[in-house]
């Protein structure tokens, strides 16, 4: 008869002693449970106790957590958190360097746990640490030369510590001084600062900056790009990711005024090619969070062009109206012509438009009407500008060279350019805030200091060249589009180091290219849909599912490491989660960094038996999904995020890398409970592994013509003499 389901066999240790096994009963009050554990100890006073995990994490159970506890879990004996937290506060301030050191350390420790950061935040713990790094640094540092090593470590425990509570957020971060925000800059400021100090002082920086507009004004008074910038100039990828992680939560959260002047002092800095040097083109490969750092900042820069791109143009402005002259100037080299009579002035206007047309632009009479849409408004103008003054060899050819085909061939340089700008503000989702989870940068993005307008300058000639290709009239302009899209998608998805990697990627996507590809993709998906073929597919595709499900278990098997996502600061705190390989049990525990491979069983704490799993939920109905935070507003953290719900009120939240590793955990978990495998990773692999299993089986009839309807049934014969009875 198997045991009842709030009764939990665990291990319990306690110093000095032989380790208990006992079942626990979950009905009980924790305080009764501990009480029982104590008398077993001959322990008095068994409210100063408290158990917590005896793994690396050292959670306390609380009557919150006690449903996580699994059988087979081992717990310690340990002092309650309430005591816990008293005592360290004493040992912190103990006049003892040794003393205090392995206090801080401690702390360090046991800060991550919310129970006891609860506790000692009680106890005024934070402002202690606060005071601490605000005058007790100088105290300490008189004691430098003698002790550099034990003032480096104080520090570092003192900020590890603060950092983690603050983590919690029960305290807001609007309650910090003055005089401990210059203390924290100055660290970073300093040269030749201890790493692990520098490291978590830029990372306070970066969440006050995010966590309180107050707090960002004060930081920005007190931190310069220039003071940043030799940090991204050394061997060390996190301090070079927490630099950028700070240099862009000063970009995201400074006001729109100012965040022009911001980029302009970046790019005075020259932190684009300081970044491409030390870090992208750096001999070692770049982690997950400094792409995702890398990405946000490309984002933050793109996202700059947005104030063009909704601004329309104003018909009347005469300086925006002189930039359309100058295009017509540079391509057909017209001298400005005084002001004559009525009559030259008709025979002007009358020159005007029609070099205007060949300009391409929709209006011929006012071309400035073509920019009043929004996107890409004023941004079009600016991109056209500048193909024709930094690539004016290029510009006078296409605008010359479309302007004297008479036989409606003619590629419109002005409605292409204004449909391509448009086109290249939504791949690159200009005007969007950046995604927690995505890091997909483009190195090519900073390799030059105008990079949008570069990119813009290489599609606008490979537009040319496909309208050409395809021998396209005005009629084909969405076609052409749809085609030159197409190109840029595919050559983005390579992930080209340079614009001119770029554009030879796009020389091998030519619209040759890119019929072939549609046709090889067209005949993957539709064809074979005769009736015979159709009822073959029917037949097999069972198998393949079945197929799809034993790979989506054995992904399971292998497992996943999982970031875990904060809304107030991003932090490399990871989980790993794997099924079991007889898929009864999900493993899952914390880990300290991203792992190498895969983790072994036993060493991830948690369990989940299968059986015990009711649903599993996606996107907005996942409960920390339903959770108060800026998380739930991205929609790109919304579609990655899954959760599994068990017994009652409980569930294991997810947020997949990628989608990849969504639709795998989601087709997976889907296929233990019995259910369908919905998502598009199953369909595209479905119709992928059909086709193929389909034309193998077809080999035989290759050239063969297969009827619609099978062949008719002959007649039964006369008689069966040339049946041989083997017997």
């Amino acid at each position: 008869m198997p045991p009842p389901a709030d009764i939990v066999k665990v291990a319990i240790e306690w110093p000095g002693a032989y380790p208990k096994l006992m079942e626990i009963d979950q009905k009980k009050p924790l305080s009764a449970i501990i009480k029982e554990v104590c008398d077993g100890w001959s322990l008095a006073n068994h409210e100063l106790f408290a158990l917590q995990h005896a793994d690396s994490s050292n959670f306390y159970i609380t009557e919150k957590n006690r449903n996580e506890i699994k059988n087979g879990t081992i717990l310690r004996l340990t002092t309650s958190p309430a005591q816990n937290a008293q005592q360290l506060h004493e040992r912190i301030q103990s006049s003892s360097m040794d003393s205090k050191l392995e206090a801080l350390k401690d702390l360090a420790s046991l800060s991550r746990d919310v129970t006891f950061a609860q506790e000692f935040i009680n106890l005024d713990g934070i402002f202690l640490l606060t005071q601490m790094v605000e005058s007790g640094t100088e105290r300490y540092q008189k004691l430098q030369k003698i002790m550099k090593p034990c003032f480096g470590d104080m520090l570092s425990f003192t900020l590890t510590a603060f950092v983690e509570l603050m983590d919690h957020g029960i305290v807001s971060w609007d309650t910090f001084s003055v005089a401990f925000i210059k203390k924290i800059a100055s660290f970073v400021n300093k040269s030749g600062m201890d790493t692990s100090i520098l490291q978590r002082s830029l990372a306070i920086l970066e969440s006050m900056v995010l966590n309180s507009h107050d707090l960002y004004q004060k930081v920005a008074q007190e931190i310069t790009i220039g003071q940043l910038i030799p940090h991204l100039q050394g061997t060390d990828q996190e301090i070079q990711t927490y630099t950028i992680a700070v240099i862009n939560a000063l970009f995201l959260k400074a006001p729109d005024e100012r965040r022009q002047e911001m980029a302009n002092i970046l790019a005075q800095k020259q932190l684009r090619s300081i970044i491409l040097t030390h870090v992208i083109r750096a001999q070692r490969a770049i982690n997950n969070e400094m792409a995702h750092q890398l990405y946000v900042l490309q984002v933050l820069t793109f996202n700059l062009l947005e104030d063009r791109m909704m601004t329309k143009m104003d018909p009347q402005d005469q300086a925006q109206r002189d930039i359309i002259f100058e295009l017509r100037r540079i391509a057909f080299d017209a001298e400005p012509e005084p002001n004559a009579s009525s009559g030259s002035m008709e025979k002007r206007k009358s020159m005007y438009t029609r070099d205007y047309k060949k300009l391409g632009f929709i209006n011929h009479v006012n071309p400035a009407m073509d920019f009043t849409q929004t996107p890409p408004g004023m941004l079009a103008l600016d991109n056209m500008l500048y193909f024709a003054k930094q690539h004016q060899d290029a510009y006078i050819r296409i605008v010359l060279e479309n302007s004297s085909r008479e036989d409606k061939h003619e590629c419109p340089f002005g409605r292409s350019s204004i449909e391509l700008t448009k086109m290249l503000c939504e791949i690159l989702k200009v005007g969007e805030l950046p995604s927690e989870t995505c890091n997909d940068f483009h190195p090519m993005f900073f390799t030059h200091d105008r990079s949008f307008e570069e990119f813009f300058c290489i599609c606008i000639q490979l537009l040319n060249k496909t309208w050409k290709e395809m021998r396209a009239t005005s009629e084909d302009f969405n076609k052409v589009m749809q085609v030159v899209k197409e190109q840029v998608m595919r050559a983005l998805t390579t992930k080209p180091s340079s614009l001119d990697q770029f554009k030879s990627k796009l020389q091998n996507l030519s619209y040759t290219e890119i019929l072939k590809i549609r046709q090889s993709e067209r005949m993957n998906q539709e064809d074979f849909q005769s009736r015979p073929i159709l009822e073959l597919k029917e037949k097999i595709q069972p198998e393949i599912l079945e197929l799809i499900k034993q790979q989506r278990l054995n992904r399971l098997v292998e497992g996943t490491c999982f970031r875990k996502l904060n809304s107030r600061r991003r932090q490399d705190k990871f989980w790993y989660c794997r099924l079991s390989p007889n898929h009864k049990v999900l493993h899952y525990g914390d880990l300290e960094e991203s792992p190498q491979g895969e983790v072994p069983h036993d060493s991830l704490q948690d369990k989940l038996p299968v059986a015990d799993i009711k649903a599993v939920v996606t996107g907005k109905d996942c409960p920390h999904m339903k959770e108060k935070g800026a998380l739930k507003q991205n929609k790109e953290v919304l579609e990655l995020a899954f959760s599994i719900l068990y017994d009652s009120n409980c569930q294991l939240n997810f947020i997949a890398p990628d989608k990849h590793e969504y639709c795998i955990w989601t087709d997976g978990l889907n296929a233990l409970l019995g259910k369908d495998m919905l998502s598009d990773l199953t369909r595209n692999d479905l119709d992928t592994l059909l086709s193929m299993e389909i034309k193998l089986r077809l080999l035989d009839l290759e050239n063969i013509q297969i009827p619609d309807a099978p062949p008719p049934i002959p007649k039964e014969p006369s008689n069966y003499d040339f049946v041989y009875d083997c017997n």
